[in-house]
């Protein structure tokens, strides 16, 4: 028996003792032989013709599993609560870095500046979008974020968040970084990467108390046909690969292959949820990719992160790098925004590039604008999430009935699940996560635009 339940289990048999017939409920821990401790029930009952003999009749049950699910629900609830929080914060702190990453590029394009006001404002730029993507891993948390894969290098996504990490690592642990010397493009979601790289790296250090040394490499990666069946998930082909590595004090065998399970957790009470390495695998998962885990008591553990590589790994490097700057158009937009300063921002950047912007605050304004310059309208800007009982896909559902050949953009701080469905843009849609940079708003613009004139989803 637990030592600390032995007090309150004399106690409860000395009252069953004391009054016969009436019967005593305790709860304790047990230690089964695997080790593990298990919750039993148990109800005493003194019976009046068995007291004199000093007989106390006990029946138990084992409630370790339902107390287990019990707890899991307390967590769950209490991420839930959690998750709700972050998730509003970080969609109201997105329009104020809208605001900034916009304004920034408006003065930038100014001429006459300064170099050091200039080189200050790209400062500026750089932290907004920085804490952009930090707002981006509080919707993931929340799961509020859409994933947004784009082609990117994972040497720079690495690279991108080696500072906060020396920072979460702490001194006693020595941060190494090996990267692979050409670029490694994939197409993924910056976001999730970065939380997937967070989590192994704050388990890494959870498990070197005393210090030691974090080693993060990116590698590439050919799997045969045997080596990929061999692997569960993975397909034969190119890969990109991230290795985490650490010195702490590794896993036991026997635990290995729960490591992944939602709130399975080693660590003491109050220092684990249970689930960062189940965001790892959902993560990596949903980018296509497969996971693979060594480790040895004593010795550490490494995780290796593979994702589909790009075809032209060089190639899509440097077309990344020489992309032309967004083209402007002439073409008429209804904007729809219900912060007055990203609506302001939004159309001075779109008229800047040759547009011609109708705005209003919500979707009942939006309306009457439509009724008045229904046939001059070429896209639809709108906010998914606005007061006014009119949400941005109700709003494009109106207006298509209209004009089903209406292109639509949909933009939130949030994701399309919180306008009541998950949003699947068809031809003529796309979705635009705020904040973004001006370059991907007239980009996206762009595109829409000129996508093929095909009839919206139903």
């Amino acid at each position: 028996m637990h030592p600390d339940d032995v007090g309150q289990v004399q106690a409860a048999l000395q009252q069953a003792v004391a009054h016969p017939g009436r019967p005593v409920r305790i709860e304790y821990r047990l230690r089964h032989k695997n080790g593990d401790w298990r919750v039993l029930q148990t109800v005493g009952r003194s019976l009046p013709e068995l007291a004199e003999e000093g007989f106390i009749v006990l029946n138990s049950r084992d409630i370790s599993e339902q107390r287990r699910l019990e707890e899991q629900l307390r967590q769950s609830q209490k991420l839930e609560a959690i998750g709700q929080l972050a998730g509003g914060v970080a969609h109201d702190f997105n329009n104020i870095l809208a605001v900034i990453l916009m304004q920034s590029e408006l003065i930038t394009k100014r001429g006459g500046l300064p170099e050091p006001a200039r080189e200050g404002i790209q400062q500026i730029r750089a932290a907004a979008e920085r804490a952009a993507n930090f707002t981006r891993q509080l919707l993931l948390f929340s799961r509020r974020q859409v994933m947004q894969p784009r082609d990117l290098d994972l040497n720079e996504v690495v690279t991108n968040l080696a500072k906060m990490l020396r920072r979460i690592i702490g001194e006693d642990v020595h941060l190494e970084l090996h990267l692979h010397p050409a670029p490694l493009m994939t197409r993924a979601d910056a976001g999730m990467l970065e939380q997937v790289l967070l989590n192994l790296a704050v388990n890494a250090r959870d498990a070197m108390p005393e210090g030691g040394r974090l080693i993060i490499e990116t590698t590439t990666r050919e799997f045969t046909a045997e080596e990929a069946a061999a692997l569960p998930d993975a397909q034969p082909g190119r890969y990109v690969g991230l290795r985490v590595s650490d010195t702490g004090c590794g896993i036991p065998p026997e635990i290995l292959p729960r490591i992944f399970e939602p709130f399975f957790t080693t660590k003491e009470p109050g220092k684990g949820t249970g689930l960062g390495l189940a965001t790892v695998f959902g993560i990596v998962k949903q980018h296509g990719g497969c996971l693979q885990v060594a480790s040895e008591p004593g010795r550490g553990t490494t995780f290796e992160v593979f994702l589909p590589a790009l075809a032209e790994t060089a190639a899509a490097a440097s077309a990344t790098a020489s992309r032309p700057a967004p083209r402007g158009g002439t073409e008429t937009l209804l904007l729809v925004e219900d912060d007055s300063e990203v609506r302001a921002l939004t159309r001075a950047t779109l008229e800047r590039h040759g547009y011609r912007v109708l705005e209003a605050p919500d979707g009942l304004a939006a309306i009457e604008l439509w009724r008045q310059h229904c046939e001059a309208v070429a896209l639809l800007l709108t906010d998914l999430v606005m007061p006014g009982g009119l949400n941005g896909r109700d709003l494009a559902r109106r207006l298509r009935a209209d004009r089903p050949q209406l292109k639509v953009i949909y933009t939130s701080g949030y994701s399309a699940e919180l306008a009541g469905r998950e949003l699947n843009p068809g031809p003529g849609e796309a979705f635009l996560q705020k904040p973004s940079a001006p370059e991907l708003l007239l980009e996206t613009v762009r595109r829409c635009l000129d996508a093929t004139a095909d009839a919206p989803p139903a």
